[in-house]
């Protein structure tokens, strides 16, 4: 995998952890580490090694977004064709955690905000230190609060009310009002952050990951469907996945009474 400064990469028991290494900068991005994410996670999608993916960073701060000077302070020299460019491969970061048939956990370990925030949100499940506030500041910078597909996942999570507040405002929500809402799944001591993720990660891991990734891949698909639509969908499906061979090793499983031993076909 290619080394980016600023990132860390490591893969170990089918998980593959991404930490934010710019402790002194509270893990802001800059252009080579939003390159980097964008295209890591499309080598995890045909990495058999990789069978989930923890997002997380060193140090007080999950991440702070774009980093003032290394990247505002030079978008405000671009022209809009750059821009363009530039906003583009942000999107593209998120369209690629999403695409992932390969379960993410963000673990977030301090602040997330901005771009930090969002990539917390396009994970599909996310464990929080207590303290590790969120907030999507983008319209305290004189930004649009849609930004990178935020306007569009937020009020799937927290709902259309409670989004538009966040999304306008730009406040922080701290760990507690985070879990309440529902945008964080759970909340533990920061001594535990990496542990209880990897516990999660684990699960998954010994899971059937084809089944797995067929239900992210559904409940993407469904954001944007009707019922009807919803229900032909999962009935194709689960077709699908009852013939694949881990349904079959369930079976074999319980009928000899020991655990299933799933290897994701």
């Amino acid at each position: 995998m290619t080394a980016v400064p600023g990132l860390d990469v490591a893969v170990d028991l089918g998980v593959a952890t991404v930490t934010l290494d710019r402790p002194d900068r509270l893990n802001s991005l800059t252009f080579d580490i939003y390159a980097r994410l964008r295209d890591l996670f499309v080598e995890f999608e045909t990495d058999d090694r990789v069978k989930v993916v923890i997002v997380t960073g060193n140090g007080k701060g999950f991440c702070s977004g774009g980093d003032v000077h290394e990247i505002i302070g030079e978008l405000v020299t671009y022209g809009a064709a750059d821009m363009t460019a530039f906003a583009r491969m942000t999107g593209d970061l998120i369209k690629n955690m999403r695409r992932l048939r390969k379960p993410i956990i963000a673990a977030i370990n301090g602040t997330a905000a901005g771009a930090g925030a969002v990539i917390a949100l396009a994970a599909d499940l996310r464990i929080a230190a207590k303290g590790a506030s969120i907030a999507f500041l983008f319209t305290k910078v004189g930004l649009t609060g849609a930004d990178m597909g935020a306007a569009y996942l937020l009020p799937r999570v927290v709902g259309l009310s409670k989004a538009t507040e966040m999304l306008l405002f730009g406040d922080k929500v701290s760990s507690d009002d985070a879990e309440r809402l529902g945008l964080y799944n759970r909340v533990v001591e920061k001594d535990a952050l990496l542990s209880e993720a990897k516990a999660w990660a684990q699960r998954l891991v010994e899971g059937p990951s084809f089944s797995l990734g067929m239900t992210k891949e559904l409940l993407n698909n469904h954001l944007a469907a009707d019922l009807y639509t919803a229900i032909d969908m999962e009935a194709r499906a689960q077709t699908i996945c009852m013939l694949a061979d881990d349904f079959k090793e369930f079976h074999r499983s319980f009928v000899k009474k020991r655990p299933p031993k799933f290897e994701g076909k």
